[in-house]
C-alpha cells in the first residue's frame, strides 16, 4: 500500500531547527529575498515602486531616490513597526505552519517566550495575509456546498429535567453563526460566515460558475439552487454518498474547522470566526503541499500584504 503523502519525507521540507539557528543577518537576507523575489531579491520602494535606492551602511535601511522615503525590509508590510527580530518572526511562521488544525496563541506565546497579546495579534496577522492571498475567483466543475454552526456554546444544565435542545434558536446564546462552505471536488474551498445557512444560497449564486454542478444535502433552502445550476442532492438520513451525489469534501473542511475550534482554540469569538474559517480553507487547499512550500507561501503572503488596518495597534485601542 502506498504511503500517505503527509507521512512521507516529501511532506517534510521545513526544519524549525535551521530557522532557529539563523543569525540575524541570515534571517534578514532570507526575508529580503522572499519579499522582493519578483526583483531578484533586490529592494525597491514600496511607496512609488522605484528600484533605484540608496543603502545605509550603519543600519539595514534604504532610501528611495525617487520619493526620498526611507524604508526597511518590513516597511509597508503586515509586520511594519515590528518589535520582534526577523528570526523570531520566521520561527513563529514556521511553528504556525506546522499546525495542521491551527495553532493556539497561548502555545505560540510559550514557544517564543512572548506575551499572549503579541502571539494573538501575530497569528491573526498571518490569518489576514493568508486570507488575502487566497484565490477568490468563481468555483467551477463539481462543487459541494454545505453549512455548519460554530460558536455560541451554551453550557447544559446539571439536572436532566432542566436541559434544553441547544440546536433550537430559542435555547441559543445568539452568538452562533453559520460557516457556509463551497468546495470544488479535489479543488479550492471558499468559506463565508452568515447568520443562517439559507443565506448561503445567494452566496453560491455569486461565487459559483453557472456551468458548475452543485452538490447539496436535503435542506429545503438549497432547492432554490436548481433554478440556476445543475444540482445533485444527497439525503444524509439514507446515505452519505449515493449515485455520485455527496458533500463529503465539504464535511472534511468542517471536520478540520471543528477540531480547530474544540481541540486547539477551545473558543472562537464571533467577530474572528471568518479569520479562522479562511485559515482552515487555506490549510485544506494546500494540504498536499510540503510544509516548506507552505512556509514560503505564508512568508510571501505576509511580505506582500500591506499594513493591517484591523491589527495595527490592536491592544492600544480604547474603543
Amino acid at each position: 500500500m502506498a504511503q500517505h503523502f503527509l507521512l512521507s519525507s516529501a511532506a517534510r521540507t521545513l526544519s524549525l531547527v535551521k530557522v532557529m539557528r539563523m543569525s540575524d543577518d541570515q534571517a534578514f537576507e532570507a526575508f529580503k529575498a522572499i519579499r522582493w523575489s519578483d526583483n531578484g531579491g533586490e529592494p525597491y520602494c514600496h511607496k512609488c515602486g522605484c528600484a533605484e535606492v540608496y543603502t545605509y551602511k550603519a543600519r539595514k535601511l534604504w532610501k528611495c531616490k525617487g520619493c526620498e522615503a526611507q524604508f526597511s525590509v518590513t516597511s509597508g508590510t503586515i509586520f511594519a513597526s515590528r518589535k520582534l527580530s526577523l528570526r523570531d518572526l520566521l520561527a513563529a511562521i514556521a511553528i504556525f505552519t506546522n499546525g495542521a488544525k491551527g495553532y493556539s496563541a497561548l502555545q505560540l506565546s510559550r514557544d517564543l517566550d512572548v506575551q499572549y497579546k503579541t502571539a494573538f495579534v501575530m497569528a491573526h496577522k498571518l490569518r489576514e495575509a493568508m486570507g488575502a492571498a487566497s484565490d477568490r475567483s468563481k468555483l467551477d466543475g463539481e462543487v459541494e456546498v454545505d453549512g455548519a454552526y460554530f460558536g455560541g456554546y451554551v453550557k447544559p444544565a446539571n439536572e436532566k429535567e432542566n436541559r434544553r435542545d441547544r440546536r433550537k434558536t430559542a435555547n441559543q446564546s445568539g452568538k452562533r453563526q453559520v460557516v457556509v462552505i463551497m468546495r470544488e471536488r479535489d479543488g479550492r474551498a471558499m468559506p463565508f460566515v452568515t447568520k443562517s445557512e439559507a443565506q448561503g444560497v445567494a452566496l453560491v449564486a455569486a461565487n459559483v460558475d453557472q456551468g458548475a454542478t452543485v452538490h447539496a444535502d436535503e435542506a429545503s433552502h438549497w432547492d432554490n439552487l436548481s433554478a440556476r445550476f445543475m444540482t445533485k442532492r444527497i439525503n444524509h438520513s439514507e446515505a452519505y454518498s449515493l449515485d455520485g451525489a455527496c458533500t463529503n469534501q465539504a464535511e472534511s473542511y468542517f471536520s478540520r474547522l471543528r477540531r480547530a475550534e474544540t481541540g486547539t482554540h477551545h473558543h472562537i469569538a464571533g467577530k474572528y470566526l471568518s479569520a479562522y474559517a479562511n485559515e482552515m480553507a487555506w490549510r485544506e487547499n494546500f494540504r498536499r503541499v510540503s510544509n516548506g512550500e507552505q512556509f514560503m507561501m505564508i512568508v510571501g503572503a505576509a511580505a506582500a500584504h500591506p499594513v493591517s488596518r484591523q491589527w495595527k495597534g490592536y491592544w492600544q485601542r480604547t474603543n
